[in-house]
């Protein structure tokens, strides 16, 4: 089972999103938190795997929330959630150690579908969204040393795997596009994520941008 916490400050969002995944039969909602502190706590005492939560929270807000689950509870995935508009906190979200986010106006199926993506590690938004915000809310389009000096110990490899990271690419993608198995592309961003300190795969495409990975060619 999938256990999930889900982290908003209106308790009828709350009972929406735990209604919707409770159908879903791989899905426990084990906990809720009405701000982050609250979320934070509730990782650091249970056994989380993904911890939805809102960015707009009183008290501890969710990124800041992101960030204590991250030191706290390194194995449990952070999705953020936000309404439309709200892009300007994706760029912080990412950053605090969040692996992805979705709109609260997701559909039912989808949303379930992503919970159950972000319990495997992966991507909880289309490469494409993924490469979109990447572009908008994360490029610089400057690099900085401390960026390029993160990658300097990457193989060729890994550094061909980072960068298709950083433009959004599934683990399937990836393959395709090297020529390698979806296998030794899981391995490689296992040592990606270690030898450079990122904390999820997310966090790495930022990085590839941050030190002119994409680039490369």
């Amino acid at each position: 089972m999938i256990r999930v916490l889900i982290a908003d400050d209106e308790a009828l969002m709350r009972a929406g999103i735990r209604l919707i995944l409770e159908n879903a039969e791989d899905i426990e909602v084990v906990a809720e938190a009405g701000d982050g502190r609250e979320a934070a706590a509730a990782c650091r005492t249970q056994d989380i795997d993904v911890a939805l939560l809102d960015i707009h929270m009183p008290t501890r807000d969710g990124i800041a929330a992101a960030e204590d689950i991250s030191r706290l509870s390194p194995r449990t995935c952070v999705v953020m959630l936000t309404a439309f508009g709200e892009e300007a906190g994706v760029t912080r979200a990412l950053r605090a150690g969040a692996s992805g986010f979705l709109l609260k106006d997701i559909g039912p199926a989808k949303l379930i579908h992503a919970v159950q993506l972000a319990a495997k590690g992966e991507p909880v938004l289309a490469p494409t969204i993924t490469r979109q915000l990447l572009e908008r809310h994360v490029r610089t389009g400057r690099y900085t040393e401390a960026a390029l000096r993160r990658t300097e110990e990457l193989t060729p490899a890994e550094r061909d795997v980072l960068r298709l990271l950083g433009t959004g690419q599934s683990n399937t993608e990836i393959a395709d596009q090297l020529y390698l198995s979806a296998g030794t592309v899981k391995a490689h961003i296992s040592r990606i994520l270690t030898r450079t300190g990122c904390a999820n795969r997310v966090q790495a495409a930022v990085l590839a941008h941050d030190a002119g990975l994409l680039t490369d060619r």
